[in-house]
């Protein structure tokens, strides 16, 4: 039936260009690709021989989607904006949730000077960077505002601040700094981060030689201190002398089912940092990095110019990408670009073992795990519970899809069933399932419970009651609370190989699953210790409380406080309201 119903549905594809959706079983999005020709794209998929990752994705796809549009470039964008709505599965996920940091001088009448990882949030502002790490911004921030006065607090007061008194500060927010002042301190910092260190070097050695005049040591050996950072935070990495502005320099190499993704980013001649990926390819090479380049720009600021091997069909790029595109054939770029692909190939072969090992193992644990079950167990949901003296029950679902968790579909439930643990069990899968009905949702293969045969039957009667074909397994321990064994609905005990995929993947589970419930158990237990009584009165919150224990020092004086006395910390409408809950 599926296979006739896509080989007619792929007859009918328009040779137009536009994005394909592919779907699983669950009508979930698992795969989104653009097409100069969406006939001859999708086709592919369903004919000739694929490698081991592509033969996977398509013995899932059990239908698709299509949306055609006026021009490549429109698929193009298409494709990554639907990427980013349903994040698919088998999709190369290049946007994440890591960023570089870079230092922000404001555009303010009074400019502060920031950290900051979102450089497209306020365009106004400069942007410096980016540095390697957050300690390197840190530590540049910390020295230039020691030298430059900026304005430190986010919403301007009254009145100065510590910084005004320590010398940090200039304190426009009591009196009238000229806005030229400003400027000049902007100015200097912009040389500065922009590579001449010389004018700042000169400043903090000057204010050095004034301090230790005056007897200030202490203060001296700080601008020491400064002075021998710059030459820390400062990269003296030159590749070659070239102060033409900015660059990224990127490339990719592919090889065995994976993309390797490498590039440069080069400032003022100085490689600052590099950027490097290296994921599975489901689709072409070349798409996957014209992919990847608009999804980095989304979160990350222009260079001057973007270096880009010459192979690359950069025609749609152009139109997508506002900067200046390279594609050297020789001098000093092209070695830039020689470069990147090396290290992609050197890294790719490094690293290409140790992943590929780790993939195989993961899905031959869940072969091992299905051929036990005598069905697919590609979905699995796994079971806990947490209490304390029967106070505090809660429970955890975990997700696992296809060996990896999927951190999206968790659940966390407060149970009402008290300290028993059959209760317990039947009570979240009926919760669980029941919701999962009512909204059609998707179900798991099987599920897991962290027990025996009694945890077994009790979930087993409430996937029965529901009508629910839903495989039933439960984790077998030994002495040691180790997991050693998987039982089945009938009791039939399977022993597992310590040293299999199947054992690392299953403790990987239970240590999950188990992680999940017990954090939540702990929040809720931290929140209930510090509850008040002074909770159950009415307009009390947190700020309330906190001004009656500060003034009162403990419940037991606010108790026995009169009227009077707590309309001088609260309202007096509010002040009565305690009164008369504590002596009615």
């Amino acid at each position: 039936m599926k296979k006739e119903h896509l080989k007619a549905k792929l007859a009918t594809l328009p040779n137009e260009p536009g994005s394909y959706q592919m779907k699983d079983r669950h009508g979930e999005i698992i795969y989104v690709g653009k097409a100069k020709n969406l006939h001859a794209r999708v086709n592919q998929y369903f004919v000739g021989a694929h490698d081991f990752k592509t033969t996977k994705l398509v013995q899932n796809i059990e239908d698709f989607d299509f949306i055609v549009t006026k021009t490549e470039k429109e698929a193009l964008i298409l494709e990554i904006n639907l990427i980013k709505k349903y994040r698919p599965k088998y999709n190369i996920m290049f946007i994440d949730d890591s960023s570089y940091p870079y230092i922000k001088l404001t555009k303010e009448d009074y400019p502060r000077l920031l950290i900051a990882r979102d450089t497209k949030k306020d365009k106004k502002s400069k942007y410096f960077g980016p540095f390697p790490d957050a300690s390197a911004a840190k530590e540049t921030q910390r020295i230039l505002q020691n030298i430059y006065p900026f304005r430190r607090c986010t919403h301007m007061k009254d009145k100065v601040c510590l910084y005004y008194h320590m010398g940090q500060c200039l304190g426009p927010c009591q009196y009238d700094i000229p806005k030229e002042v400003y400027e000049e301190m902007s100015a200097k910092v912009t040389k500065f981060l922009n590579g001449d260190s010389k004018e700042v070097e000169k400043e903090l050695e000057e204010k050095m030689y004034e301090a230790s005049e005056k007897l200030e040591f202490e203060k001296a050996q700080a601008y020491k201190q400064s002075l021998d950072a710059i030459a820390r935070v400062i990269d003296k990495q030159m590749i070659e002398l070239d102060k033409q502005g900015t660059r990224d320099v990127f490339a990719y190499y592919a090889d065995r089912g994976y993309l390797a993704i490498q590039g440069f980013l080069v400032r003022k001649g100085v490689v600052l940092n590099k950027e490097f990926r290296l994921q599975p390819l489901y689709g072409d090479p070349e798409e996957e990095f014209i992919s990847f380049l608009i999804q980095y720009y989304e979160n990350h600021p222009f260079p001057t110019e973007l270096v880009l091997p010459k192979e690359v069909d950069i025609t749609t790029l152009e139109e997508v990408l506002d900067v200046r595109l390279f594609q050297p054939q020789k001098g000093y770029r092209q070695q830039l670009i020689t470069m990147c692909i090396e290290n992609a190939k050197k890294q790719l072969n490094q690293k290409f073992d140790v992943v590929e090992r780790q993939e195989e193992t993961t899905q031959d644990a869940i072969q091992t795990l299905s051929d036990l079950a005598g069905r697919p167990m590609n979905r699995v949901e796994l079971f806990d519970n947490s209490h304390t003296s029967g106070q505090y029950t809660v429970a955890s679902c975990v997700v696992y899809e296809d060996g990896h968790p999927s951190k999206k579909d968790y659940r966390l439930y407060r149970l009402h069933t008290g300290n028993s643990d059959v209760d317990s069990m039947k009570e979240v899968v009926y919760r669980r399932y029941f919701r999962l009905m009512k909204e059609q949702g998707v179900l798991p293969d099987a599920i897991l419970v962290d027990g025996g045969y009694i945890q077994i039957e009790a979930a087993k009667e409430i996937i029965d009651q529901l009508g629910l074909d839903i495989k039933i397994m439960g984790l077998v321990k030994d002495d040691h609370h180790n997991t050693n064994a998987l039982m089945d609905e009938t009791g039939k005990v399977f022993d597992i190989d310590k040293n299999s995929g199947l054992f690392f993947l299953l403790t990987r589970m239970q240590d999950e699953v188990h992680r999940v419930a017990i954090s939540y158990h702990r929040k809720l237990r931290a929140k209930a210790q510090t509850k008040s009584i002074l909770d159950e009165i009415e307009g009390i919150g947190p700020k309330r409380k906190k001004q009656l224990l500060k003034e009162f020092k403990n419940l037991t004086n606010i108790k026995e406080a009169s009227e009077e006395e707590l309309a001088k910390v609260v309202p007096q409408a509010l002040a009565k309201e305690i009164y008369t809950f504590f002596h009615s």
